[in-house]
């Protein structure tokens, strides 16, 4: 687990080299050539599925990148995820949670067996309800209104309350995801404990972490929990 966790401080500095190094790349190139400043983020848009999401053009979320509320959330999500304490093969941290009824829970009580919503993760629960159960766990918002924001997109500010995200999360219930919705508190403890920040995707097994996704959203995979799902079928 120590190289686990010195991974993550490792790749946390390294990333956030290469945002600051980004952010400036592309303020610089956006004066000199604004079309290839355009090129070069649909490119590297299509590894994050934003250019295949019918809800938003290049104008509602392109220009973001070059923005000091981009370096700031991105910071924020790595300050975060320093404190990640589920590691593949390691424990798998029972961390607090609130159901969409204001109930405190824990994550372990949503599984059956032993001890941001897309297509792709639906039907996974569809496909794999017989060997897993599924949880989907809200957590910060990603792109508030008043923090890196896309236009186009729902307007929710960082949550101030359990009440605000109780709210916010009520959109997400209505995209039908299928499966139990829980929030995370306010603490952002479970966020923290997985870092999930901005999303992340993970299979648990007897109380173990048997499966963890790289951090969204260029790590989301759906397709790599499929595969390992059908090695337990």
């Amino acid at each position: 687990m120590f190289l686990q966790k010195l991974g993550v401080y490792l790749s946390s500095v390294y990333l956030f080299c290469f945002m600051l190094a980004l952010n400036a790349i592309l303020n610089i190139m956006h004066f000199i050539s604004p079309s290839l400043t355009k090129k070069i983020i649909l490119k590297c848009g299509e590894r994050t599925t934003m250019t295949q999401n019918p809800k938003f053009t290049y104008e509602d979320w392109g220009l973001t990148f070059k923005s000091t509320a981009f370096i700031s959330t991105a910071v924020y999500h790595m300050w975060l995820s320093l404190g990640q304490e589920a590691f593949a093969g390691g424990r798998a941290p029972d961390s607090p949670v609130v159901t969409m009824d204001g109930v405190k829970s824990t994550i372990y009580k949503y599984m059956k067996g032993p001890s941001g919503l897309c297509t792709e993760f639906k039907q996974l629960v569809k496909d794999f309800s017989d060997v897993a159960d599924f949880l989907v766990v809200y957590i910060a918002e990603a792109h508030s209104s008043d923090g890196w924001a896309f236009t186009n997109n729902y307007d929710i500010n960082q949550h101030q309350s359990l009440e605000d995200r109780l709210s916010a999360a009520q959109i997400l219930v209505q995209e039908d995801p299928l499966c139990p919705v829980v929030v995370d508190e306010m603490s952002n403890i479970t966020s923290i404990k997985y870092g999930a920040l901005p999303e992340r995707l993970y299979v648990l097994q007897a109380g173990k972490v048997v499966y963890k996704g790289r951090m969204g959203p260029w790590g989301y995979d759906p397709l790599e929990v499929r595969s390992f799902l059908e090695k337990m079928k």
